[in-house]
């Protein structure tokens, strides 16, 4: 129609599928074999497949994991059409049951990540694990940050020309460390780092915001991500949420950020690795004291957890709190100039 603008045909776009729900037509709703693009969704057109991308909904699986609010909040359509949508997706892509020996032949195709230790990646059953979050607690000096730049190193020697993306909350990225830790791996320092997309946050909704666009990041600019760091996890949220009256809306907000960070990790076949810090709870009298920052809501949303210590003579001890298929263990090993070594 000539004249009409962005908007009306938008308007006009969303009342017509809105119509077309109310009044069962199939034509309308594209009900023809299944979705292979947006514009293939039913109840979707030019105008609204701009709104979605724009929101990060780069392809169909995204819509299919989303929620109706989320499609909502993205689009301004109604809550029945959003249903709808979201229901086309997941029928085009046949989500539901699938067979243990088919999961099997998925869990092939999972990489595993070196820290640089034979023995740590032996507790690990490899190497961390991509499509899954790892986090790793301890005290400051623990190892966790000089962890996360040797796995930013080593994932470009696992998957040469992949990108690795840190979210730094803390200012603890060093470039130098980098430097130091390329060359021990053998990799040209200049290379690694031009592979490694650093953004600082300054507060917990910085943070979040910085976890969405890594999406931006694999879908618009086509970037191979493969390792995503978030150093530390907590540290904002701790900071801005205090007192016991702020805990629920504190671990209402994390979960929400981590479920971004596992549905990240798991959508795009990438790792996901988190420090966390720790605090000393008052009431154990026999034991380690030490206990991670955020409860049940970080440790259920962890697929792998690790325990972090000093040990002797400069050493650093990792302990596996939890993992869904390795059982509970712990290893030594060392941080060098050239990086994790076994001791």
């Amino acid at each position: 129609m000539k004249g009409t603008t962005m908007e009306q045909e938008e308007v006009m776009e969303q009342v017509t599928e809105e119509a077309a729900v109310s009044n069962g037509s199939s034509d309308s709703l594209k009900k023809k074999g299944k979705a292979q693009t947006l514009a293939d969704l039913p109840g979707v057109g030019p105008a609204t497949v701009e709104k979605l991308m724009s929101f990060g909904f780069q392809d169909i699986m995204a819509v299919a994991v989303a929620t109706p609010g989320e499609i909502v909040e993205a689009t301004g359509m109604s809550d029945a059409l959003a249903k709808r949508v979201i229901a086309g997706a997941r029928a085009s892509l046949d989500m539901g049951f699938a067979s243990g020996d088919e999961l099997l032949k998925r869990r092939e195709n999972v990489q595993r990540l070196s820290t640089g230790s034979k023995a740590f990646d032996t507790l690990l059953g490899g190497g961390f694990e991509t499509g899954a979050i790892t986090e790793c607690f301890g005290q400051y000096g623990s190892g966790k940050t000089q962890l996360a730049h040797q796995l930013a190193v080593n994932v470009q020697k696992l998957v040469p020309g992949s990108y690795a993306v840190f979210i730094d909350t803390e200012n603890t990225f060093r470039p130098e460390r980098i430097i130091d830790f390329a060359k021990g791996a053998g990799l040209d320092p200049g290379d690694v780092l031009q592979h490694i997309k650093v953004a600082r946050a300054y507060n917990s909704d910085h943070q979040m915001l910085l976890a969405e666009k890594v999406e931006d990041l694999i879908k618009k600019q086509g970037l191979n991500v493969k390792l995503v760091v978030v150093d530390s996890l907590t540290a904002h949220f701790r900071a801005e949420f205090i007192g016991r009256g702020t805990l629920a809306d504190r671990q209402q907000k994390l979960n929400k950020h981590m479920h971004v960070l596992s549905k990240l990790g798991d959508t795009n076949a990438l790792c996901v690795y988190v420090t966390n810090q720790v605090m000393a709870k008052p009431d154990t009298f026999f034991g380690d004291p030490t206990e991670a920052i955020g409860g049940n809501i970080v440790a259920h949303n962890s697929t792998f957890r690790i325990y972090l210590r000093k040990g002797k003579k400069g050493s650093r001890v990792a302990k596996l709190v939890d993992a869904p298929n390795l059982k509970d263990g712990e290893c030594a090993f060392m941080v060098t100039t050239e990086g994790v070594i076994d001791i």
